[in-house]
């Protein structure tokens, strides 16, 4: 067992529970735009080994989380409109300035950063943002760490058959695994919540969400590992002992989220 791994993510716990039982979407906006920053920040660190990405626009568009749910929902729908336009105006704008000394495949690399972790990061925002979301965003984690911890563990123990060259220690035995521990974490919340705060979540609607949530989840823990394999780096940062940097650690829930903020809009 990886002792730095198991106690990071003991200590991370805490400052994820106390964050969200604040229940102050604001807040949590706030700390959105941290996660964000650091996460931009070690991907812009990375693919810096093979272009020159436009950090300022990068960290602009991570601010632009803080105010998700300042802004009014009316203009909030026009400005995410505007967004992808306005930012590639800004990025080839860079281009002209610099006399193409920022070239399109600098351009490429930090929009493919900002839809990875500004985009992605902005969905966690506006599913705690829902009705009940105080609630709902506990799938998206549970979701999460149900793959990571049971795909961790499982792999660690009977994993034998590789998964994919993309990240070589990944097991099918550990990526089913996951699967199993979304589905028990998430039955197991359903049954909570269903219980002590009256909601009334069909368990086997909840089961097929879990597993596609865990699937769209590994995937995106795939996407992580084929950048860092594309840079040649083992993690993004050391921030997190054994867990490697921000972006390592919330690579997954990233991708999870816009599906449970779409699959709660219909269910709701």
């Amino acid at each position: 067992m990886d002792i730095k791994r198991v106690t990071s993510a003991l200590l991370g716990f805490p400052l994820v529970l106390i964050v969200l039982l604040i229940q102050n979407k604001y807040i949590v906006d706030i700390a959105l735009t941290i996660i964000a920053y650091i996460s931009m920040s070690e991907y812009f660190n990375a693919v810096s080994k093979v272009s020159k990405p436009v950090r300022w626009v990068g960290y602009l568009c991570c601010t632009s989380i803080a105010f998700v749910h300042i802004i009014p929902e009316a203009w909030l729908q026009i400005i995410v409109t505007l967004s992808v336009p306005t930012i590639l105006l800004l990025l080839f704008a860079q281009i002209i300035a610099t006399d193409m000394k920022t070239d399109l495949k600098d351009v490429a690399y930090t929009l493919l950063g900002i839809c990875y972790v500004v985009f992605l990061t902005m969905f966690v925002a506006f599913v705690d943002g829902m009705p009940k979301g105080n609630l709902l965003i506990w799938y998206v984690l549970f979701a999460a760490w149900g793959t990571d911890i049971f795909a961790f563990f499982v792999g660690k123990l009977i994993g034998k058959h590789k998964f994919s060259k993309v990240s070589p220690k990944k097991s099918i035995e550990g990526c089913i695994g996951g699967i199993i521990g979304a589905v028990v974490l998430i039955l197991i919340y359903t049954y909570v919540i269903n219980t002590f705060w009256n909601m009334n979540y069909s368990y086997l609607i909840m089961t097929i969400v879990a597993i596609g949530l865990s699937i769209i989840g590994q995937l995106g823990d795939f996407a992580a590992s084929s950048i860092k394999r594309h840079v040649d780096i083992k993690d993004y940062s050391n921030l997190i002992p054994g867990h490697g940097g921000m972006l390592d650690r919330i690579d997954s829930l990233l991708f999870i989220a816009p599906f449970a903020y779409a699959i709660f809009r219909m269910l709701n």
